[in-house]
């Protein structure tokens, strides 16, 4: 099995990056950009152990089978590294040590990688102080750049970077991935490939947990209970309150992962009492859940204000009369209902306002304040 099979709908950026990885002289740094759930990181980690990789042949590089490949991809290979911040930005001393971890030659492999999620977190300020490495980079060390879009980096950084363009997946691909590769049941993977809009994370996570999948229902509920002002008070608090929620699940559901993974790598057992002098470093843990909990419960607002356009996506294309089918087509009656109750122009102002919020979120606004404004305009028109 390839490291390659699990980017379904890429098709010609794998392409690009399989050629690159045969070449054997890398360029040094690559800017990876594509939405969210394109997969940017699992691309960059597969390009990763393509070059690490010890097939013979150089059209082979990525065979998923050999040591290098196996351990790239579980995240355990010495000179491949993965990081992404905890916080709203990059901390400029976080990178000035990876600048100071690419300067060391690789320990067994190939190349010393260095994979950054969320490259658009950075400030011009730390931008800057990782600009020295990428313009003059080791002769051994890759740069991989992970972003939404050209645009979220620095020019200066985005010039000295070869760019590869991700797209978001189809759904029949993602709901094939699920099948394949999770075990899933073809109903399963289709409706978590078209609920997801071909988000491969979410579509995992909505398969798999069912706690997600109620979440997620009440959130593009919400505008069927709206009938006035303490109406959209309570239905913000709600949104609040379940995007903290999901936030919470995925941070604890992380969180127990990685103290499994810390006691192995001390030798204690799984109820073993931690002895007084390790304690420090299972606080340190914790307070790394924190911040993700933070940090997550603004992204998981974003996520439901994305599962709430798509109930109003849903009633424009009612109203409108496309034909296409409908993201929530498991509340038809619902949302043909509602669109017979307004029309195309104030369903276009709803998704607006949603637009607006999540610009509010990005930019700190405390979330309650935001949801309320944003929920008093998705009221019915009186």
């Amino acid at each position: 099995m390839s490291v390659w099979d699990d980017l379904p709908g890429q098709e010609a950026a794998v392409g690009q990056l399989r050629r690159a990885a045969a070449d054997g002289t890398p360029t040094h740094a690559w800017l990876f950009t594509g939405p969210p759930g394109s997969g940017r990181s699992n691309a960059a980690r597969s390009f990763a152990a393509a070059l690490q990789c010890a097939a013979p042949t150089p059209g082979d590089r990525g065979c998923g089978e050999c040591q290098a490949c196996r351990t790239v991809m579980a995240g355990t290979h010495p000179d491949v590294s993965l990081v992404a911040t905890e916080n709203v930005t990059y901390a400029i001393a976080d990178v000035r040590e990876l600048i100071g971890r690419a300067q060391d030659r690789p320990s067994g492999g190939k190349w010393r990688v260095i994979i950054m999620e969320d490259a658009d977190r950075m400030t011009e300020r730390t931008t800057n102080v990782l600009l020295k490495s990428i313009e003059e980079p080791p002769p051994h060390t890759v740069w991989i750049l992970c972003a939404p879009s050209p645009a979220d980096v620095l020019v200066t950084v985005r010039s000295r970077c070869r760019s590869v363009g991700l797209r978001v997946p189809s759904r029949d691909a993602v709901a094939e991935l699920l099948v394949r590769r999770d075990g899933l049941t073809a109903d399963q993977a289709e409706f978590a490939a078209r609920v997801s809009q071909g988000h491969i994370g979410i579509a995992r996570r909505l398969a798999r947990d069912e706690g997600a999948r109620l979440r997620r229902d009440r959130t593009v509920r919400l505008p069927l209970g709206l009938r006035g002002v303490s109406d959209a008070v309570l239905a913000a608090a709600e949104l609040v309150e379940l995007a903290t929620a999901e936030a919470t699940a995925s941070a604890e559901e992380r969180g127990a992962a990685d103290a499994r993974q810390l006691r192995e790598t001390l030798g204690l057992a799984p109820d073993a009492a931690v002895p007084p002098q390790l304690r420090s470093q299972f606080k340190q843990l914790e307070e790394l859940n924190k911040r993700r909990a933070r940090r997550g419960a603004n992204d998981s607002l974003d996520r439901a204000l994305i599962d709430l356009t798509t109930f109003f996506r849903d009633v424009l294309a009612v109203q409108l009369g496309t034909g296409t089918e409908l993201v929530n087509d498991y509340l038809a009656r619902e949302l043909r209902a509602y669109a017979g109750r307004s029309t195309a122009e104030q369903t276009l102002a709803r998704i607006d306002y949603i637009a607006e919020a999540r610009e509010r979120i990005a930019a700190n606004v405390q979330p309650l304040l935001a949801m309320e404004a944003m929920m008093a305009g998705l009221l019915p028109a009186r």
